[in-house]
């Protein structure tokens, strides 16, 4: 054979040899996993269930992926999946979850068509303790893919580890919640998380449930004002 057939079979080798394959994402969450690896959030949840990343694999019952509609306008971000959550695999349906529906019943979002719901992380920590940051850079991607394939135009953080994750904002939720920010190009607001409503129940004006109110309802403004 000449040298002339054989460096074309030798290029095409190298093409073939360097192109992506999502068969071979890092196993190891220090590795990142490339934006834009998955086509569609079928593919990423595939990855998600099957994922090794890091130690949350050896305890989990089910991986908590999302609840909702794909292409919705809001996407909520929580912290950790908890015991129903990873009972079910799906987030934010314990005694939380069902406040925060009421929540969004209350300023009449339908959380069937304008909500998708989702976690920092994705698989529940041992008795629900705060994701550690390992655990957290380790399934940052697939978060980044699940915003990117979605495309919200209102991110809201549920709680400090919501913001902090996906940010870097370190400050208190009671410093930033309410306040509309802008990160990578999308509109964001930091809210309590259910669980802490939970935590204090008084609807006296000045407390956690009472602001919380006020946030909905300008949620539900800014909602209506991208809608028209």
């Amino acid at each position: 054979m000449s040298s002339e057939n054989q460096l074309p079979l030798f290029e095409l080798g190298e093409i073939e040899l360097n192109q992506p394959s999502k068969n071979l994402i890092p196993t190891d969450g220090k590795l990142p996993i490339p934006p834009g690896t998955y086509d569609n959030l079928s593919e990423l949840s595939q990855h998600c269930r099957d994922c090794q990343r890091c130690q949350l694999a050896q305890t989990r019952q089910h991986v908590v992926i999302s609840r909702g509609n794909p292409n919705a306008k809001i996407m909520i971000i929580g912290e950790a999946p908890g015991q129903n959550e990873d009972e079910t695999g799906l987030p934010f349906v314990g005694r939380a979850g069902q406040l925060l529906d009421k929540i969004l019943d209350s300023v009449k979002f339908n959380r069937e068509e304008d909500i998708y719901i989702c976690n920092i992380i994705k698989c529940r920590p041992p008795n629900n303790r705060v994701p550690t940051p390992e655990e957290i850079n380790a399934c940052r991607p697939y978060l980044l893919e699940q915003i990117r394939l979605v495309n919200p135009q209102i991110i809201l953080f549920a709680g400090a580890t919501a913001v902090r994750g996906l940010t870097g904002d370190k400050r208190g939720i009671t410093k930033i919640r309410g306040t509309w920010m802008e990160w990578e190009g999308r509109l964001c607001m930091a809210i309590f998380h259910p669980s802490y409503l939970l935590r204090n129940p008084s609807r006296e004006k000045g407390t956690p449930k009472w602001l919380m109110w006020q946030d909905i309802q300008e949620i539900r403004r800014k909602y209506d004002e991208l809608c028209t």
